[in-house]
This record gives structure tokens, C-alpha cells and sequence, in this order.
């Protein structure tokens, strides 16, 4: 798998009109930044926490078209029509969870390291500190429900050696935030990203350095026709997850948890460690353990989603 940093650069300078768009953007970016550390400081993240949930209210009144949108993928994860008062519940709850979300990526530079470090709870630590401590590195089966780069950001500052798995076209805003997170902290030099579309021999070497290695495979698509896939029935559809990342983390020796993300109030952040989906040492890389463990990963998620619909990122 390409180096994040390599993958990313150009071997062509940028025109000027491109070198005017990224500072404006930059501009653009620090003046909202600056708006929101404000909150903040006069307020406190409550404060700011109560104003990212009001903003979102706002955005679910007048956002009709992305309403639609989670309407429809909230009828495919309960499997029913909503009632109406379901529908508005989850509707609402989705639209202030993303803009809280969003506001957080913003003010997180701002905050101390402990304060940062303190957002974040996580569940069955020691099943994760226990795989991690065999050496062999750690891959999380997570999916797409909950802020999963939020996640990553705090489990480096806590300590952990992580990598996620991400698309290459990754927004400007998000890319203007990092790159203040490392200014910041020094922690957030043990996240590294990887692309979805390369090759895994980086995957490999992160795993055999003992990096914590989570990506989403409850995926919509396949993206390359030789990638090896499983059928799955999940929210009463079969789909086809891919079954690389466990084969590689099998293969590597490093055994494969589930993690399950829940935003909670205040800005704070629940990481859940389900269960042990497959562990190396008493499993065969074969196709029935695999499949057998991809249908225990697509029940977890299926009885969590239905509980928290609003959780669901992929909209």
C-alpha cells in the first residue's frame, strides 16, 4: 500500500489559481475556527456542545433534500416504515450528532492534552490491551456508524498506535484540521492513514509492528473485481463484505475485534470493544472461519444500528 504522504503529493507544482483556492480556503477555515474556539472559551464545551445541537435543529429544519436521504437509510436499517414520530426523532438526532461531530474536529486542537485525552471511554479495554500486548498488532472490524476519525484522533492521543483505512478523496476542511492536530500534538504522530484503494503490503507492515488497525467493512461496493468478498445478510439484504483485512491481520498473526462507536453528551465519545471475532492463535485463515465470523460482525452491528439508526455516517 502507497505511503500516505507520498500518495498524496504532486509531482507537478500547483497552478497559481489552485495556490489561491487553498489559501482562500485556509482563510475561509481559520475565520469559522476562530468563531467556534470563541464559543467555546466563553461557554465551555457544554456550552459549544448545546450550540452544535441547536445549529443542527436549524439544519434539519431547512435541509430537506439530505432528510430525505436518511429517511430512506433509516427505512433500510429498521426494515419498516417509521412512524412519524420515529422519523423525526432519528431525523433530528442525526442532523445535531453530525454538526456536534463537525464542531468538535474544529475546537479539538484548542483544547489541553489531558482535557482531549479525558473525551474518550473506552469499553472492554482490556480485551484490546491484551491483544495488543501479544505483539502482533490489532485489526478493528468497525463499520460505518459513528465518527470514526474522531475516534482515531483520540485513541493516539491516549497512546495508541493506530491506523485507519480511509477513501483517497478526503475533504479539504478535514485535511486543514490535521494538519493542526500535529502541530498540537505530538501524539497524533502515532495515527497514520492508509487509502482504501491501494496495495496492502502497508497494511502488512503495520500490523507486524503492532499498530491498531481499523477500518469499515460493511461496505455498499465492491471496489476492484479481484477483491475476495463475503455475502452477507445484513438489514434484511445480502451484501458483499470484503474479507481482505482479515485475512491479511490472520495471516500476520494479529487477532480481529469489533468496535462499536457511540457519541454521548458533552463531546464525549464511547469506543466499544464488542468481542473477538477471530483470534489467530486458536483459528485457521480459512473461508468458514471467516464467513462464520462475518455473520457474528453483521449481527452486532444490525442489533446496535437498530437501536441508534442515527449513528449511521454513510448518507
Amino acid at each position: 500500500m502507497a505511503d500516505s504522504t507520498l500518495a498524496t503529493t504532486s509531482l507537478d507544482s500547483p497552478d497559481p489559481q489552485t495556490i489561491e483556492n487553498r489559501l482562500w480556503k485556509r482563510i475561509a477555515f481559520g475565520v469559522a475556527r476562530g468563531f467556534i474556539v470563541a464559543i467555546s472559551a466563553w461557554f465551555g464545551l457544554a456550552g459549544l456542545y448545546q450550540f452544535g445541537r441547536w445549529f443542527g435543529t436549524l439544519e434539519w429544519l431547512i435541509n430537506f433534500k439530505r432528510r430525505r436521504r436518511f429517511v430512506a437509510t433509516l427505512e433500510e436499517i429498521i426494515q419498516r416504515k417509521p412512524s412519524a414520530s420515529q422519523r423525526r426523532m432519528h431525523t433530528r438526532e442525526f442532523f445535531m450528532r453530525s454538526r456536534c461531530d463537525k464542531l468538535l474536529v474544529l475546537v479539538l486542537d484548542s483544547l489541553p492534552r489531558e482535557r482531549a485525552a479525558g473525551l474518550l471511554t473506552l469499553e472492554n479495554r482490556e480485551l484490546l490491551d491484551a491483544a495488543l500486548a501479544r505483539g502482533r498488532g490489532v485489526y478493528l472490524a468497525l463499520s460505518h456508524f459513528g465518527p470514526q476519525h474522531i475516534i482515531g484522533t483520540l485513541m493516539a492521543i491516549n497512546g495508541y498506535r493506530s491506523v485507519g483505512v480511509r477513501d483517497r478523496n478526503e475533504g479539504a476542511i478535514r485535511k486543514y484540521v490535521q494538519a493542526r492536530l500535529r502541530r498540537k500534538y505530538p501524539e497524533i504522530q502515532r495515527l497514520r492513514m492508509l487509502f482504501a484503494d491501494s496495495f496492502p503490503r502497508e497494511i502488512y507492515r503495520c500490523l507486524e509492528e503492532g499498530h491498531l488497525l481499523g477500518s469499515a467493512i460493511d461496505v455498499s461496493r465492491v471496489r476492484e473485481v479481484h477483491h475476495k468478498v463475503e455475502e452477507v445478510t445484513i438489514f434484511g439484504q445480502q451484501r458483499y463484505f470484503p474479507t481482505g483485512p482479515i485475512r491479511i491481520a490472520l495471516h500476520c498473526g494479529a487477532p480481529v475485534l469489533q468496535a462499536w462507536i457511540v457519541p454521548e453528551k458533552n463531546f464525549r465519545y464511547r469506543f466499544e470493544i464488542i468481542e473477538m471475532l477471530l483470534d489467530p492463535a486458536e483459528t485457521r485463515n480459512d473461508a468458514t472461519a471467516i464467513s462464520i465470523a462475518l455473520k457474528r460482525y453483521a449481527a452486532n452491528v444490525e442489533r446496535r444500528a437498530m437501536e441508534r439508526p442515527y449513528l449511521v455516517t454513510r448518507v
